[in-house]
């Protein structure tokens, strides 16, 4: 109880000295414009409607039957919390989706979603959440909801959670555990953390403290940022666990997708952000790695390039749906800087591995990729075990789609991503009206649900598919940064807001 009641203390503190700070007192900005968007044709009009409509379908039976709660159990009809946020209640589901209600108009369950997160309360939560969820989802939500709306009580709210987690930092090297009792302040986790966990900090970080006042979110993502730039890179390459006490790597595994994934797209995004060329230098560097460790493979008899993953120094010919995300991330930084050396050979690799992330999608039974899918004598962009099979509702392969898209404006992304929607609407959806399980099999046409609406499917999935359908200047890749969490953060000097 005595840790609880400094925690308090310390809380109450942090809300009085960010109340006084200079950022804080000045005049805010005006709610930005970040709704509207309609294309001009009438097919993709009805397509953009489509998805309001999926997400209205989502958002009523989350609100019908988990109100409050973290996730629904559309099958079951049922609400659950625990796993990355321990048995916390935090409404994590209304909170990773209060952009995608406001940029969809949809302002009544917008208001009702509001208002359930302006009575929540973090502290006294006796729970185990994972740092890096936690981040991208709760503080990355409420920041984003301030960026579109200016209203203070989601600063507040982002404020309140990220303090919480700052006792995880509290290690010889500076980088955090990867899951921490947010009540104790004690970490609950081994001192292995991982890579694309305590590297995905920075985007929101940075914010944080320029909303607040309190640098103290600076100073930690920085630190975090100090540990990457001097470790000593095997071949170029990171590994994908460190240890947060001697701040070294501990097992020789490298992917660009699940484990590492988020943190080459925070560098590339945090030069984005914040022109931060240190940032841009150690990205480029990353995508030198893959490429020169011969990480970056064409299939055959297809041709279809693909980013492998390696351990213990032997190449593995697998791709898990998580990084279909670097299509669209190397087809990005190619974008924003045309004269880097590296700009037509990424803008490459972002064009061929998305069109390998489509292949993965249509050779499937139900036109959705699989969790894995590998490349050898038997399958070729395809899921090989069951334990391949399943979707879970991830939203990566649609996020490259929107990016791509609005970097080319080549519509076989927008028919992509409508064949990926239409596909979701069939095969995931717990009934007419519904909201949508993840599935176990996307081989079979009658596939087993997993019974879980993930909140990512509301924030990410239904929100990149929207603008897909929309025009390019509905939350422009020139103003805003997407979280991995696909919440679009304010680009400073790019967006008045920053």
């Amino acid at each position: 109880m005595k840790v609880a009641v400094i925690l308090f203390v310390a809380t109450c503190v942090v809300f009085s000295m960010t109340k006084a700070s200079p950022l804080v007192g000045k005049p805010p900005a005006k709610p930005l414009i970040t709704q509207g968007g309609e294309d001009p044709d009438p097919i993709i009009r009805q397509r953009r409607d489509f998805v309001k409509q999926m997400m209205k379908d989502a958002w009523d039976d989350y609100e019908r039957y988990a109100w409050g709660q973290n996730e629904l159990k559309p099958i079951s009809q049922t609400g659950q919390n625990g796993g990355i946020f321990g048995n916390a209640e935090i409404a994590a589901t209304a909170i990773d989706s209060l952009d995608t209600l406001y940029i969809m108009e949809m302002m009544d369950e917008y208001a009702k979603a509001r208002g359930l997160v302006a009575n929540l309360t973090f502290t006294g939560i006796d729970a185990a959440v994972s740092i890096f969820e936690t981040n991208i989802r709760i503080v990355g939500g409420c920041l984003t909801a301030y960026a579109l709306t200016q209203d203070r009580v989601f600063v507040d709210k982002a404020l309140q959670m990220a303090e919480l987690l700052l006792p995880a930092f509290d290690t010889p090297s500076g980088l955090p555990y990867s899951y921490l009792n947010i009540l104790t302040g004690q970490p609950t986790s081994s001192s292995e953390a991982v890579l694309a966990e305590f590297g995905t900090l920075h985007l929101e970080f940075m914010y944080l403290s320029e909303v607040s006042g309190d640098v103290r979110f600076r100073e930690k993502a920085l630190k975090v940022r100090e540990v990457l730039k001097n470790i000593e890179k095997p071949k170029g390459l990171y590994w994908n666990f460190m240890d947060v006490n001697t701040g070294r790597f501990t097992r020789n595994h490298v992917s660009i997708g699940a484990l590492a994934d988020s943190y080459y797209e925070y560098l590339l995004k945090a030069s984005i952000q914040l022109g931060d060329t240190e940032a841009r230098q150690l990205y480029d560097d990353a995508m030198d790695g893959f490429v020169n460790n011969s990480l970056v493979k064409v299939s055959s008899p297809s041709n279809l390039l693909y980013i492998a993953e390696s351990r213990d120094d032997r190449v593995e010919d697998v791709v898990g749906h998580l990084a279909c995300f670097a299509g669209g991330m190397f087809a990005l930084g190619a974008h924003v800087d045309p004269t880097n050396k590296n700009a037509v050979r990424d803008a490459e690799i972002g064009r061929n591995f998305t069109n390998t992330c489509h292949e993965s999608y249509i050779r499937t039974a139900t036109k959705i990729g699989p969790e894995t899918f590998r490349f050898n004598d038997e399958v070729e962009a395809e899921g090989q075990y069951d334990s391949d099979k399943g979707y879970i509702l991830r939203p990566e392969v649609i996020e490259s789609y929107m990016v791509l898209y609005r970097l080319t404006n080549d519509t076989k992304y927008r028919d992509w991503g409508w064949e990926a929607a239409q596909a979701i609407e069939r095969y995931t959806k717990a009934g007419p009206g519904r909201g949508y399980s993840g599935i176990r099999n996307v081989d079979s046409t009658n596939p087993a649900k997993d019974d879980v609406q993930q909140t990512f499917f509301l924030a990410e999935t239904l929100k990149y598919l929207y603008l897909l359908f929309s025009t390019n200047d509905l939350i422009s890749l020139d103003e805003w940064v997407f979280n991995t969490e696909c919440h679009p953060l304010p680009i400073k000097g790019a967006n008045p807001n920053y």
